[in-house]
């Protein structure tokens, strides 16, 4: 069970994953090792499912965002379709969704010819009938933190 001292130490890694246990102890008026403890039971649980730099894709040669709804003819290459979009490193995101397409994936891609060789291998997976892509022109907000309420 997640309690309002969770919450503020979820919210503490979630702004700065690099945040000293006895800053956040301090924070939550909590020693260092019962912080400890907390952080291990939330990475136990799945609560916490790791720690990354956030990198800025177009400082990293990764100069095209794109959008990608993917059709799926039959409903059994679904889970074939997902499982294969692992493979794929410009695949950041792979989301099985309701409405026209069986799926949309976010992708970054070094430039317009990779991304048309990725969307050429993303139509040649079994069961795919149709993509419809979406180049980002600006991205005016991207984020990976949740609201936490009683953070």
């Amino acid at each position: 069970m997640i309690d309002s001292i969770d919450l503020k130490i979820l919210y503490i890694l979630q702004n700065n994953g690099r945040s000293r246990l006895a800053d956040i102890a301090e924070e939550v008026e909590l020693s260092a090792p019962a912080v400890m403890e907390r952080v291990k039971k939330l990475e136990a649980s799945g609560v916490i499912r790791g720690y990354q730099a956030l990198l800025d894709g177009k400082k990293v040669g990764k100069d095209i965002t794109a959008f990608i709804g993917v059709s799926i003819g039959n409903q059994r290459d679904i889970d074939k379709f997902a499982t294969q979009m692992r493979h794929y490193p410009d695949v950041l995101e792979c989301h099985h969704v309701t409405g026209d397409e069986s799926f949309i994936l976010k992708v970054k891609s070094a430039n317009t010819g990779s991304l048309e060789k990725l969307l050429g291998e993303i139509r040649s997976v079994e069961g795919v009938t149709r993509t419809v892509t979406k180049i980002v022109l600006s991205t005016a907000k991207e984020s990976q933190t949740l609201e936490l309420n009683g953070g």
